[in-house]
């Protein structure tokens, strides 16, 4: 096995935006972080939070840092989102994205197989969607021209402080009054039906057939939006239905948790668990 795998080796790295799709004419842009040497390096999608409707392929920027120098190679996207597009064009998005990197994975010194993705606040909520449902028709129609036959089924998943049940953060935002909030969740969803059915932890109560790769769950016992018993009971069904699911809590940490937050207390170690759970599922 490279050394470069070595979770002790420091690597220098090399930013840089590419265009991984267009829409309307308009490119789409990923910004890749890769570390120095020859690899073969596991490799991250990352999207980006930002109540859905917010922020883009920057976000995060620190903890892509923190991987890539670590010899993983992340990859943020921009995404469409409101007002240009609702629910579900940024699962279609992601799922495209995530079918260019394995498709390039060769290209940026890591394999296919070694291709998994990690999330925040909205964005932890749609890489577990997307990973659970790597073949819906809604999610996978954007046509991927250089390998047409390849899917979006990705080797972990990892979500930090995700939106991991959108209803619930919709019933506790009206609750608090939070008209911005609100407002965010009636651009992307529409609807409360909509949320129900974009939902991972009632697709797993549903019984729903999904894939499942292995996946991280990691978030502050004080998150808002995100109770911990809500955690818990996702990853007691996720494993309940078949998957691999492991869950990690950070004490005093609220729903905004490490972002833009390098000095945090917690953010460290967050860093260094998402770094063995990724070489865990990559390098075995």
């Amino acid at each position: 096995m490279s050394t470069t795998l070595d979770a002790e080796a420091r690597h220098d790295i090399r930013i840089e935006d590419v265009e991984y799709q267009r829409q309307g004419g308009r490119p789409l842009l990923a910004r890749l972080y890769r570390p120095s040497g020859m690899g073969p390096f596991p490799a991250v999608l990352q999207v980006h939070g930002g109540a859905w409707v917010n922020k883009d392929r920057t976000d995060n920027d620190f903890i892509a840092k923190a991987l890539a120098e670590s010899g993983i190679l992340v990859t943020s996207i921009d995404f469409r989102m409101p007002p240009e597009a609702p629910y579900p064009a940024s699962l279609a998005d992601i799922n495209l994205a995530a079918r260019w990197l394995k498709a390039n994975a060769g290209e940026f010194r890591s394999r296919a197989e070694w291709v998994g993705s990690f999330g925040t606040s909205s964005g932890g909520h749609q890489v577990l969607l997307a990973a659970m449902r790597p073949e819906d028709p809604r999610y996978s129609e954007l046509w991927l021209p250089d390998a047409p036959a390849l899917d979006a089924k990705l080797a972990f998943v990892i979500s930090g402080w995700g939106v991991l049940d959108p209803l619930l953060r919709y019933e506790l935002a009206k609750k608090a009054g939070n008209a911005e909030l609100l407002e965010n969740h009636h651009n992307f969803w529409g609807d409360a039906a909509t949320m129900e059915e974009g939902n991972p932890p009632r697709i797993l109560e549903r019984g729903e057939k999904v894939y499942l790769p292995p996946a991280l769950i990691f978030g502050g016992d004080k998150d808002e939006w995100v109770p911990v018993e809500v955690m818990r009971k996702f990853v007691a069904d996720y494993q309940k239905a078949g998957g691999e699911a492991e869950l990690q809590l950070y004490e005093g940490a609220n729903h905004g948790f490490m972002t833009g937050k390098p000095d945090a207390p917690y953010a460290p170690r967050a860093i260094e668990r998402m770094k063995v759970f990724i070489r865990k599922h990559t390098t075995r």
